[in-house]
């Protein structure tokens, strides 16, 4: 045997000169693997709905049913987009999600393109992919995300898009419903505070966890998002009502027509003006037409108007729906005061006022029957105030009616019981005065 052949012998293999590989005849394929994830992937996502009590979502159902757009504000993480997600689930329209943030403003204007005789034909403003295919589809919810990280250019361009529901030079149709989402400037990734004509445009919604939802849908029920169920008798009235409450209130309280917010930061929220009082009646008629909870429509009619006007306006509500005085005074014996503690007093103030605007002593007497009336019907701690000024309106030569001795006992506690009240009070501001 020559020496050329000989082969060389390594006396340290490596592992990789040694080893063999080795199989495992019964594991499954990469690919199976694969497969088996995404079943639980899918059994983790799979979760149902429920009828379910929840004023925010009631809130939002209602007013995407009233055509207006509505902005989500909210930290994040807090469910805005899991919402609007199964929101267009439970009402089956097509979901189209567009990050504000990551687009030009010729995404929502229309990008320029030249034609053969722009001269003549003009330049037509092309509009983007997503547009075209909402408009194909008839309907869906155009969902716009991220709308306090848009640029004011992004903005500006969107204000005929939520308006006018037009995207460049092709229009949306009805069935195409808007939402917004956005975050807090603290929270935002590089926030911009909203400009004050996109704001005004929207009804400004706070998206808020609630932890038994959270836990119960976690758990796999979350609550059904219904559109509001409006019933078509009452559509006149309901319009009537929203009409007749707005226009009084701003009647009354003209300087709250239109009221720019001073700071920034309130500019991009809910701020009252003609656009935003008009979304206000158009909430009213749709709240009331669909039986709307009192909760649904503060949060509605705050979301448009702004927390000041909002909550004058449900306080106008209020007294709108208080008994006609003059009503009472004629039958005391019938007399429907409200269950509410507040509405009852206010309509036992309003009993009293309307004696001392005409003091007569049939009127004077009818006010007291009222005031027992209100006695058998409710809670006696509510009568002290009225009874002392329907009292300080008699004449002298007015005799007492019978039906004050049944309040006396009621008056009488109430006075004793602000007398111990007040001593005690002054015990206490003594021995603080001893003890300095």
């Amino acid at each position: 045997m020559t020496s050329s052949t000989l082969l060389p012998v390594d006396p340290f293999p490596t592992a990789s000169a040694t080893a063999t590989p080795t199989t495992n005849p019964t594991a499954p394929p990469t690919a199976s693997r694969l497969s088996v994830a995404d079943d639980l992937l899918t059994l983790l996502r799979t979760t149902t709905t429920e009828p379910r009590p929840d004023d925010q979502l009631d809130a939002l159902t209602l007013a995407v049913s009233a055509d207006l757009p509505v902005l989500l504000w909210g930290e994040p993480g807090i469910g805005k987009t899991a919402a609007l997600t199964q929101l267009a689930a439970s009402l089956d329209l097509p979901l189209t999600t567009v990050i504000a943030s990551v687009h030009e403003p010729t995404d929502f204007s229309g990008l320029p393109i030249v034609g053969d005789d722009p001269a003549t034909l003009g330049v037509p403003m092309a509009p983007p992919q997503w547009a075209v295919d909402l408009v194909r589809a008839g309907k869906g919810l155009l969902f716009l995300d991220e709308l306090s990280t848009a640029t004011p250019a992004v903005q500006a361009a969107l204000l005929r898009v939520v308006l006018e529901r037009r995207v460049g030079a092709l229009q949306l149709p009805p069935g195409i419903r808007i939402v917004a989402a956005a975050n807090p400037r603290a929270s935002a990734a590089d926030g911009w505070e909203l400009s004050p004509p996109l704001a005004n445009r929207f009804v400004h919604l706070y998206w808020v966890h609630d932890k038994d939802v959270v836990v119960r849908g976690l758990g796999g029920v979350w609550p059904r998002a219904e559109l509001p169920s409006l019933d078509s008798d009452l559509l006149p009235d309901a319009v009537a009502f929203a009409r007749r409450a707005v226009c009084g209130f701003l009647a009354a309280r003209p300087t709250l027509i239109h009221r720019l917010p001073s700071t920034e930061a309130r500019r991009g929220g809910a701020w009252p003006s003609p656009r935003s009082w008009e979304t206000a009646l158009t909430l009213l008629a749709f709240g009331t037409a669909a039986g709307a909870s009192r909760e649904v429509l503060a949060l509605l009619v705050r979301g448009a108007v702004g927390d000041g006007a909002g909550l004058e306006l449900l306080a106008h509500l209020d007294r709108m729906d208080l008994p006609d005085p003059e009503s009472l005074l004629a039958d005391p014996g019938a007399a429907e005061l409200p269950e509410r503690g507040d509405l009852r007093q206010a309509a036992l103030e309003a009993v009293v006022a309307a004696v001392g605007a005409r003091p007569e002593r049939d009127r004077w007497e009818a006010g007291w029957a009222v005031l027992v009336r209100a006695l058998e019907t409710g809670a006696p701690d509510l009568l002290v105030a009225p009874a002392t000024a329907l009292a300080s309106l008699r004449r002298d030569d007015w005799e007492v009616p019978a039906a004050v001795e049944r309040l006396a006992s009621v008056i009488g506690l109430a006075e004793r019981a602000e007398r111990s009240v007040r001593r005690v009070a002054a015990g206490r501001g003594a021995g603080a005065q001893v003890g300095r």
